[in-house]
Order: C-alpha cells, then structure tokens, then sequence
C-alpha cells in the first residue's frame, strides 16, 4: 500500500508552503530520509525528506504553488502506482491542534486549472479564527486564499481589516454586535472616523434588519487585484510571481501600511567621534574576535540602551491594551536573494558587543544562504534597517508588524556643517524613526531618538554602553 507524502508542520506559525522545486523525477525511487521535495515558507527554504522507501509519484503539484502544511502532495509506493487525482474518498490529514470543523479538506482531488469544489462550510485556520474573534471580524466576510481558495488563513483576515475604515473601538464593537458592516458607514468623527453615534443612525434609520444587512456584504478587495486592475496594455519583459518570501513581504509591508498611523522622525547626526571609536576598536579587537565591530553592530547596542531607558518603544498593540515587553530582541534586516529577511538577536540589551557581533553575523549567513530556521526570524520587538551602504542618506521604512517602530539608517558620510561657531567637515548620518502614533506620541519618541543621537555623538557615553570593550 502506498504511504502518502505531505508538506509536514514547519513552525508554530506556518501555514502555508510555496513549493520550491521537486527534486527527483516523477517515477523515481527514493528512500526514507532522501530529499524529494524544497518549500519555501516566510521564514527560510526547507529541505522535505521522503517518508517511506518506494517509487516517487507527484500529485498535482508544481513549482510556485501555495500548498497548505499537511496537504498530500505525492505518494511512495509500487513503480505502477499512481497519485489519486479524482475520486478519492480518502481521509483528511489533521493538525493535532486542529478539528473538522477547522481546516479545510486537503484538495487532492482538484488538478491544476480546475475550480475547487464550492463549500459547504466555512473553512478558516486556528490562527484565522482567534485573529477574527478578536477582532471583532465576521469571517462570512473575509475572501479565503488558502487552500485553493476556500480556506480562511490569517492574512486574509488582516487584508480584510486592512480595507475597512478607521473607526472607534465603541463603535466597532456596536457595529459587531448589531451584524453592520462598516463599508457603508459614513465617519463624522475626526478624519472621518466612525464613531458609535454613525453606527447608531444607520441603526434607526435603515429599515432593513441587521441579519438582512449582514447579508449585502461588500466583497474584499485585495491590494494585488486592486493595483493591477485596469493597467493599459505594455510589453513585460518578465513577470514574477508573488510567490514565498516576495509575495509574503507584499502582504505584510501592505497590512502595515494600512493598519498602522505611522510617523516619522529624522535628525541628524554628528557621528565624526562615533566613526573613530569604531576605528580603534577594530584595531584593538579585530584580530582576537574574528571579526570587525561595525556600524550595525554599534548601533544596534545603542538601540538596546535606548529601548531598555524607554521600554515604551519595545511594544506592540493588542486588541485592548498596549503592551510594553519585558524582552529586547532587535530584528537586523538583511538583504538576500530571497527578498528582505529581518534575523532577530534575542536580548540584544543583555549581549556584549562581542557576542552581538558574532550572532549577527551567524544569523545573516544563515539568511543568505537559505539556511535559516523560522525560529531565527520571528519574535523581534524592535527592528533596525540601513540603506547607508547603498549611499541613502535617509529614507522611510516600514514598520515590522506587530512592532511599535523602526529605525533606518542613512549612509555616514562627510558633510560641510557648523561646528563650534565655526565651518567644519564633519562626518555626518541621518536617523529615520518610524513610529505608529496608536502607540507613541511624538514627543516621547522623539526623546527615544535624541538619546539614541546623544549615544552616537558622545563617545564616552558610548563606551559606557558598550559591554567589552
């Protein structure tokens, strides 16, 4: 009897694989723990091993699918055995921490280019569940992408609150209760914002029962339709797909965008002394650590300062409260092949200027290399980016959700500037503090990254923060 081969659980938080690339022919033999199969999740490439000994067959499955973890994508078996494309009344693979009623059916069933089979129920994620419960989300309403389209997945539930006005917590709360969807609401609070008393007077207004309202539902908008709609024809030279890490960064860069009040801080910086502490330093240590203290590096033991001095820019926001987190894990986003990728250093306050060093350079060269496990890039509370080696003197990054802020670092550079009454060339570098103002308001941000500045230009202060040297 042949012995199904599935895309395993690769993370607490995965739920979905790109594949890859198959790496054995259709018909091979292969042999247990041999790799058959490459996936792609949002956090790195995995290698998935062959489960039994036997023939290799493929299901329905090629390169750039989105396949839900523990959906049968092959079979081990006979060299005449065959993958079941239709049919098949096999029972579906479960999630220990999944029910029936929970995840949707493994479609092995449904060969490329045909529709899968409608629903007869809603089918969404644990995770989609619990963000909608939440949230306050009708999930009836929420467009599924998962599972060939008829399963609810988290992203989906936060691109669809990602399309909905801004409104106020009463009134977001009565909206629920009632069964309004807000798209037909119109704000009369600041900004045009929907407050209780505009949710109440669609209430004794409409004389169509909230049931019936639920009903005439506004279909979800995705941001990728959205802005390919309409496009006048053009010769491509290339299209590429929107698939792993690309298409994961589309959709999480968007929800962020749209669900956070972002502001931005610049100031610049006298860093003339910083780039000399750093000199001496790399003489002094270069030899004995392996490796050069850089400027990331140094600026990265700063920010831990910062955020240990304001633990209220170590946060993120959850459905009633603010919470200011204990731990300060700084995200280092690396450029890769793959796209962006953001290594995170688990208390980066606690390390020496050493031991940071040395697991940054770690993780990095995991990223690069496709090496990295979910575990190196996920739970940052703070996020640091710079363009400075690519001579961006500033810029407005995005903030890495569920994050408070993110600090861009702009190129170090020479600069004629005043200096002491006097004209001097200076070496100089620009600051870029991204913040959400749901969280932070401006003043105490700005005081985050005054001291982040006063660090950077006063090396004794410096040095005082740097744990070895």
């Amino acid at each position: 009897m042949a012995v199904e081969f599935f895309i395993p659980k690769l993370g607490q938080t995965v739920e979905e694989v790109t594949i890859i690339d198959w790496l054995v022919e259709d018909g091979a033999k292969v042999e247990t723990g041999q790799s058959i199969l490459e996936v792609e999740t949002d956090k790195a490439v995995f290698p998935v091993e062959a489960n039994a000994n036997g023939y290799f067959h493929i299901g329905p499955y090629k390169k750039g699918d989105l396949v839900p973890v523990l959906t049968v994508v092959g079979i081990i078996g006979k060299e005449d055995e065959r993958f079941i494309l239709a049919g098949s009344a096999e029972k579906e693979t479960l999630a220990p921490e999944e029910t029936e009623s929970q995840v949707s059916p493994i479609l092995k069933e449904v060969p490329h280019g045909e529709a899968a089979p409608a629903p007869e129920k809603l089918f969404a994620s644990p995770r989609a569940r619990r963000l909608a419960r939440e949230k306050k989300v009708e999930l009836s309403q929420v467009k599924p992408t998962g599972g060939y389209g008829i399963r609810i997945i988290e992203k989906d539930v936060m691109e669809y609150m990602s399309q909905l006005p801004r409104v106020t917590p009463v009134a977001l709360k009565v909206a629920a209760e009632a069964g309004i969807p807000l798209h037909g609401v119109s704000g009369s609070g600041p900004g045009g914002r929907i407050t209780r008393a505009d949710v109440e007077r669609v209430l004794t207004t409409s004389g169509t029962s909230p049931a019936e309202i639920v009903k005439t539902s506004v279909p979800s908008i995705s941001s990728r339709t959205a802005v390919s709609s309409d496009l006048p024809e053009m010769e491509v030279l290339e299209r590429l797909p929107l698939t792993g890490v690309r298409g994961i960064i589309a959709d999480r860069m968007g929800a962020s965008v749209h669900t956070t009040a972002r502001v931005t801080l610049m100031m610049e910086v006298d860093t003339t002394e910083f780039v000399s502490i750093r000199e001496r330093l790399k003489t002094r240590v270069e030899k004995e650590w392996g490796f050069a203290p850089g400027y990331n590096d140094l600026i990265a033991k700063i920010v831990a300062a910062a955020l240990r001095k304001y633990p209220y820019m170590n946060a993120r926001l959850t459905e009633d409260a603010i919470e200011l987190l204990k731990p300060v894990n700084l995200g280092m986003a690396v450029d890769t092949e793959r796209g962006l990728l953001v290594p995170v250093i688990r208390n980066a306050d606690h390390k020496s200027l050493r031991q940071f060093g040395l697991e940054f350079r770690e993780l990095a060269e995991r990223a690069r290399n496709r090496k990295s496990v979910p575990e190196d890039l996920s739970g940052g509370t703070f996020t640091i980016t710079s363009l400075g080696a690519f001579e961006v003197d500033a810029f407005t990054p995005v903030i890495n959700l569920p994050e408070a802020a993110i600090l861009g670092v702009g190129r170090i550079a020479p600069k004629v500037v005043p200096y002491q009454g006097e004209i001097a060339i200076r070496t100089m570098c620009t600051l870029s503090l991204v913040f959400d103002h749901r969280l932070v308001d401006g003043a105490p941000a700005a005081r985050f990254l005054k001291y982040i500045k006063e660090l950077i230009e006063e090396p004794y202060l410096l040095i005082s923060q740097l744990q070895e040297v």
